[in-house]
């Protein structure tokens, strides 16, 4: 049996270790043909991304992949990202973190061997934040 990789561990613990200290953590990625990320933020071939519970939505820390949804420029994105693309996690308040060898990664195992389409933008009367109709009246 093969020996599973530290990487997803350290990385949950990185995630947590800034959360508990109230710092905020930020994934350093790699950017290749498995990774789904706005390409308007690439820059050299990586990404930076806030990966607080603040900046994120439905974050899920996996042993292969690490995906969430975050805004960019007012408009949600759903990210995908695999473990192998990260090259580092730390806290931006101090820079404390750990940088990690980039592996090539593997596609989504998804059916068709694609990441996941992007889902579509969330309309602002989608949601538990959507604005409600008053219920008060103008008395005159």
């Amino acid at each position: 049996m093969q020996e599973s990789s530290t990487k997803p561990y350290l990385i949950r613990a990185l995630h947590e270790w800034c959360t508990d200290n109230g710092y905020t953590p930020y994934l350093v990625v790699t950017v290749d043909d498995n990774t789904v990320v706005p390409p308007a933020h690439v820059h050299d071939g990586q990404i930076t991304l806030n990966i607080s519970h603040l900046a994120t939505n439905r974050l899920t820390l996996g042993n292969e992949y690490i995906e969430f949804e975050s805004r960019f420029n007012g408009a949600v994105e759903h990210l995908f990202i695999p473990v192998g693309a990260v090259s580092a996690v730390y806290a931006r308040e101090t820079g404390a973190g750990m940088g990690f060898e980039v592996v090539a990664s593997r596609p989504y195992p998804g059916g068709d061997d694609q990441p996941p389409p992007p889902s579509p933008p969330a309309s602002p009367d989608d949601g538990p934040d959507a604005p409600k109709p008053s219920h008060l009246k103008v008395v005159k």
